[in-house]
């Protein structure tokens, strides 16, 4: 452990000196790729440095217990052994997993989209309620929301809404939700109170930088046309609203939540590079599931990967077949033990096939 430590402090002074070499700063691309780098090698370093002390303080109790001369102090070497003994394996374990090489769309902000599936009405309404879910939860983990386009539901909620989630490990951790979620539930609109089953995808994408992916004007289609829904004056009186596509590969992103049509431009872009970006990942997520084996995040879309069942008060993630009969605090936005649980899942399979880790 102490030599792998070793490998990583070299890299970790490498990494310090090269983030103020002028040359590095004007290179916006590797200046945030080596920033990212440092702050998980300054995590692995403060580890390293509690692991060191933990090591020196079990040979210094051995040392004074072997000795035996002074009771007192053996008393106090016998207390310093033990809380050496019970840190240094739960340490080791924290420190395996931050050895475990970190895949670099983690650290990036996420764009988030909601779209109702099968169930009419209640799958709109039951879009809404993972909105919530989700904002409730981003806003517990102090991350920004700021939505991007929406399209309302005619009972309530949303037919589909997209939103950018800015903060640390953003995507790293909301990546996750990616799936079909299932409700099952009487709906309101339901007379004889029968329980139905509906569902909404979530899809989840890091998002891209502009040097992440290059667009060429000349492929993009853009149209501006009037907001709907909620905004004051502006609304249906101004072309603000701007919709792009992206003609070799017919992507389309649209936002019409600001009033300006220069700021709802901006975020068009920023989700159609977002969009851009993902197809790539999605190509290398399924070349290294393949190699891996199943993974927690397969990037499969059509998976039906949570159900939440009302009558019960349960949720049930699938993919690694965790039940919960909590599900009042989960659609508050109390998802961390899920993510949790799913990211320990990810984690053990990586361990696996990075067996190399001591």
């Amino acid at each position: 452990m102490l030599e792998k430590l070793q490998i990583v402090k070299q890299r970790f002074d490498e990494v310090s000196d090269l983030i103020i070499q002028p040359d590095i700063i004007t290179d916006q691309k590797r200046y945030v790729e080596l920033n990212r780098e440092y702050k998980d090698l300054r995590l692995l370093m403060d580890k390293r440095e509690l692991y060191l002390e933990f090591t020196n303080n079990l040979a210094e109790a051995e040392e004074i217990i072997a000795d035996g001369s002074d009771p007192e102090m053996v008393e106090m070497a016998k207390m310093q052994y033990d809380e050496a003994k019970t840190a240094i394996p739960e340490l080791e374990e924290e420190i395996k997993v931050l050895l475990i090489p970190k895949d670099p769309q983690d650290a990036k902000n996420a764009v988030v989209e909601l779209r109702a599936g099968t169930g009419g009405d209640e799958a709109s309404i039951f879009a809404g309620d993972l909105y919530r879910m989700y904002t409730k939860y981003c806003e517990s983990k102090g991350w920004r929301v700021d939505t991007v386009d929406y399209s309302e539901g005619t009972n309530g909620g949303f037919k589909e809404i997209q939103f950018e989630v800015s903060g640390d490990d953003v995507y790293g951790t909301l990546k996750f939700e990616a799936g079909v979620h299932r409700v099952q539930r009487v709906p309101q609109t339901e007379t004889q109170g029968r329980v139905h089953t509906s569902a909404a995808t979530v899809m989840v994408f890091p998002e891209a930088e502009e040097f992440d992916v290059e667009i060429d004007p000349k492929d993009v289609r853009i149209d501006y046309f009037c907001s709907s829904g909620p905004g004051g004056q502006s609304v249906n009186t101004t072309y603000s609203a701007v919709r792009l596509t992206h003609e070799p590969t017919g992507l389309v992103a649209q936002c019409q939540d600001q009033k300006s049509q220069h700021k709802n431009k901006e975020k068009a872009f920023k989700v159609l590079r977002s969009r851009l970006y993902d197809l790539e990942l999605a190509k290398k997520m399924e070349e290294d599931a393949a190699l891996r084996g199943t993974m927690v995040t397969s990037g499969d879309r059509s998976a039906k990967i949570r159900t939440y069942n009302y009558p019960q008060g349960r949720v049930t993630d699938h993919r690694i077949g965790l039940t919960l009969y909590d599900l009042s605090n989960i659609v508050n936005g109390d998802i961390q033990k899920i993510i949790d649980e799913l990211m320990l899942a990810e984690n053990t399979e990586k361990l696996k096939a990075n067996s190399d880790i001591m």
